[in-house]
């Protein structure tokens, strides 16, 4: 296979045994193209060099991209055995991005690179006779054994891009040049840029599952969006367009920074791009593995906040509106210009998959329609935070491989660099890094006044809601039926034959029993104290599904997906509302129901008498009021002498049955006689509350 013209393995289609060799090809490629960025390495003690202090000595990547292999063939079964767990270990964890200002100190024992080659020579051996040996049948999907060592593959080439990063910001007599890493030797001037328009259309975005690649979990899902017309620049920004942003003082003026790129700014003391070298004689670029006199037309490799930066100052300049495009409007370009998927190139299309250079070059070499550089040369930064698009599920394998970046902090790059092969160089690959990161990363701006939408973190790692969500929605533990699903049928079984106007959810926590209500009832209102169950039912109620992670053993989590139509409750959504309200004062708006359900509620209120003295006003002649509840009276809720029950007096016991019946009764009648309803709260794998709720329902006299 030739090293610089490789191609990404189709996984649907073919025959086997072809396929078995294709992937053999392609795993040795891999192998040996990483192994020859470490000969660029002047010698042995280059290894333990950080290019960045922030990042790990190379002599970690040299290892883990081998131990990701035994890692992940172990947890996918595929092996049993490890080759050395001391490797295993020492280069399985670290590649960990840190903030710009949290300096690790930690100090590792390094083997020699001599031993880690060895390590790789035994790794090499093992995964090419796993790729002879097991048995293939096709597609090769998320489940099939070949598909770890896929994932191997494409794990390592991902570190051919970070690694020659980081060996690019080693001390410039720590390398040496190699001839598999020749640069690219065009410079000049640059056209100048201009804008063009692009007219409004919708975009599609993720794959299916069965694609015919090989995709990390971010990239499955779907999303379908309306971009509005947006003018874009023709070119990428040329350290020519950009030198005028720093001539003009712009790495010292704070107006044209974001707070947190002001901040990085200052720590860094960044007065131009990191690869820029200051020289008596003119400015040079660093690349790899050469200092040259900076080549004006070759795009700018800057990290977001400096990007960012820009367009705000290109914005008060022009007096337009300038940001960087977002995902969904990179794709409306990409998408214009009609360009092939990887599998399908004869010839790259722009400098992209090692098949021209070892470095950028000029912004005015590959045209794609009426652009330039859409896909290759740098990666472009884009205004998107990385997100799951819907119907996102973590692989097993690699479960750490994306959710922990959907924080709104990691910000996606699209199009790839002269160094993105395998899955870096499809359409469809979803790369984000921290906004302060480097990479081999520029950017295009684009001129819109359209608001850029922000996808919020939508797991919800607090451990209560996430708990919560589980218990509403999840799956049943220990053949308990679901609590709020029962408590709902038990409403609807009363209120059958009577009117089923308006029903109101009181502490509804993160829905289900509203939903599950809305089956019979013309409307239903959900209300919940808690901001953080009330923003969970409401997101709920407008998109159909909840995502959330559940702690599992210590730190490690599992993540979920629920949706409503799972549930058969989608087609009963448009007659469920939510609020944030206190039940012990409510609102005047909140009146004129036919039923209230208070689950869980009563215990938890400050003032449940004041509770029970105004909620007969909220119901109309004839409702039902259905509270549901442990009674577990505490404190730190309930001030003692405003319990119901769950205290002595006069020596005797008090139960909250007779609390309430006290309360109730000079308004109320009771319906039949209190029932047991038991309900489970799985808190880890292995430890679940399990509770038994006393249900009681009266009506209004």
């Amino acid at each position: 296979m030739d090293l610089r013209k490789t191609h990404s393995v189709i996984l649907t289609e073919g025959d086997p045994e072809q396929k078995r060799s294709e992937i053999l090809d392609y795993f040795h490629a891999t192998f040996t193209i990483d192994e020859r960025l470490y000969e660029t390495l002047k010698d042995e003690s280059t290894f333990y060099l950080k290019g960045d202090r922030l990042r790990h000595p190379l002599i970690f990547y040299y290892g883990h991209t081998a131990t990701f292999f035994i890692n992940k063939l172990i947890i996918a079964r595929v092996i049993d055995r490890r080759l050395s767990p001391r490797f295993e270990s020492l280069f399985a964890v670290g590649v960990d991005e840190m903030s710009w200002d949290d300096l690790n100190e930690s100090h590792y024992d390094w083997p020699t690179p001599g031993e880690v080659k060895r390590y790789r020579d035994q790794v090499r051996d093992l995964v090419d006779g796993l790729i002879k040996t097991l048995p293939l049948t096709l597609p090769i999907t998320w489940e099939h054994p070949f598909w770890a060592i896929m994932m191997g593959i494409e794990h390592e080439r991902i570190h051919l891009e970070t690694s020659s990063v980081l060996i690019r910001q080693l001390p410039l007599d720590q390398v040496r040049r190699h001839d598999f890493w020749e640069i690219c030797r065009e410079s000049g001037e640059p056209a100048a840029n201009e804008l063009l328009p692009v007219s409004a259309a919708t975009v599609r975005l993720g794959k299916e599952e069965g694609h015919p690649l090989y995709g990390w979990d971010n990239e499955y899902g779907s999303r379908e969006a309306r971009v509005e017309a947006f003018s874009a620049s023709k070119f990428l920004v040329s350290n020519r367009e950009y030198q005028a942003f720093v001539e003009a003082g712009g790495y010292r003026e704070r107006a044209w920074w974001t707070e947190e790129g002001w901040n990085w700014r200052s720590f860094k003391q960044a007065e131009h791009p990191l690869f820029w070298v200051e020289r008596e004689w003119g400015w040079g670029l660093r690349t790899m593995l050469e200092i040259i006199d900076l080549p004006w037309n070759w795009p700018v490799e800057v990290n977001y906040l400096e990007a960012k930066a820009f367009c705000n100052w290109l914005s008060a300049k022009s007096g337009k509106s300038m940001r960087l495009p977002t995902e969904d409007e990179w794709y409306r370009l990409r998408d214009l210009a009609g360009v092939p998927d990887q599998p399908g190139w004869r010839r790259a299309p722009g400098n992209i998959n090692l098949e021209y250079w070892a470095s950028s070059c000029p912004v005015d070499g590959f045209a794609f329609g009426d652009f330039f550089d859409l896909i290759g040369n740098v990666w472009q930064w884009t205004e998107t935070p990385i997100y799951p698009f819907h119907g996102f599920r973590v692989h097993p394998w690699y479960d750490d491989f994306s959710t922990p970046t959907f924080d709104t902090r990691h910000n996606l790059i699209k199009g790839g660099s002269w160094i993105s092969t395998g899955n870096e160089a499809t359409r469809d690959s979803r790369y984000a890094f921290r906004r302060h990161f480097f990479q081999h990363a520029g950017f295009r701006y684009v001129e819109s006044a359209h608001p850029v939408e922000i996808h919020e973190d939508p797991y919800e790692t607090d451990t209560l809601a996430a708990q919560y969500c589980d218990a509403h929605y999840g799956p049943e533990h220990f053949g308990v039926p679901n609590f709020p699903k029962a408590c709902a049928e038990i409403c609807l079984d009363l209120t059958r034959g009577r009117s089923r106007g308006h029903a109101l959810d009181l502490g509804c926590a993160v829905g289900r029993a509203s939903f599950e209500l809305a089956r019979g009832f013309d409307q239903v209102t959900g209300l919940d104290f808690s901001s953080r169950f009330f923003r969970l039912a409401a997101r709920m109620q407008e998109e159909g599904f909840l995502r959330y992670a559940l702690p599992e053993e210590g730190e490690v989590v599992s993540f979920h997906e629920l949706e409503l139509a799972d549930l058969g409750l989608k087609e009963v959504r448009e007659r469920v509302e939510f609020f944030q309200a206190d039940a012990c004062n409510l609102p005047d708006k909140f009146t004129g129901y036919d039923l209230v359900l208070a689950a869980n509620l009563i215990d938890r209120l400050y003032s449940p008498r004041r509770f029970l003295a105004a909620i007969r006003e909220r119901l109309n002649p004839g409702g039902l009021l259905v509270i549901a509840s442990p009674y577990t009276w505490l404190e730190e809720y309930t001030k003692k002498d405003e319990w119901l029950g769950g205290y002595r007096e006069a020596g005797e016991p008090v139960w909250t049955i007779d609390g309430l019946s006290r309360e109730l009764l000079p308004y109320f009648t009771p319906l039949g006689a209190p029932r047991e309803i038991p309900f489970v709260i799985r808190e880890t794998r292995r430890k679940f509350q399990y509770s038994i709720a006393q249900l009681t329902v009266w009506e209004l006299k």
